[in-house]
């Protein structure tokens, strides 16, 4: 069983979760199988993204040999940009387990999860940040979180 840090804050009872991706394909390969895990366990999965990944993830689904009925699970999720669409599903869902993925600049992510806050506070949140804007604070940024999203799955930062 994962054990988070102590760098938690005392109202919040969750680990905190990052990634780091060179492109959007390589954010789709890392964030899938744990897409995919969600899914399966009913979770709501919602991607916040700068830019719009509909056409890269349909690209990613063709090559992959997963279930058909899986796929369009992974297809009907909102891999646009848009942000309020989705802050208003997440505030009519309510209660219900959701997985946030924010896909970002810093700046971008920040604004986001201000924005989620507002409307739920409960959900699971990933941040993913841009290797090459934030090469130089990776170390900095991934003292902030509990636990690393990567290729091979989560891992807990130490």
């Amino acid at each position: 069983m994962l054990k988070a840090n102590d760098k938690k804050s005392l109202d919040e009872n969750k680990e905190k979760v990052c990634s780091f991706y060179a492109s959007d394909y390589h954010f789709e390969m890392i964030s899938l199988p744990y897409i995919q895990k969600e899914l399966k366990n009913k979770n709501e999965v919602i991607i916040f993204t700068e830019n719009n990944l509909k056409d890269t993830m349909d690209k990613v689904l063709e090559r992959i040999n997963i279930k058909e009925e899986e796929k369009q699970k992974i297809k009907d999720i909102d891999w646009s940009q848009e942000i309020q669409e989705k802050l208003a599903k997440m505030k009519a869902l309510d209660n219900q387990n959701k997985t946030v993925f924010i896909k970002g600049s810093k700046k971008y992510i920040n604004d986001i999860e201000e924005q989620i806050e507002t409307v739920d506070s409960n959900a699971t949140m990933i941040h993913c940040y841009p290797i090459q804007e934030v090469a130089q604070e990776v170390n900095d940024i991934v003292k902030e979180y509990d636990l690393i999203l990567n290729t091979v799955g989560i891992k807990v930062e130490k």
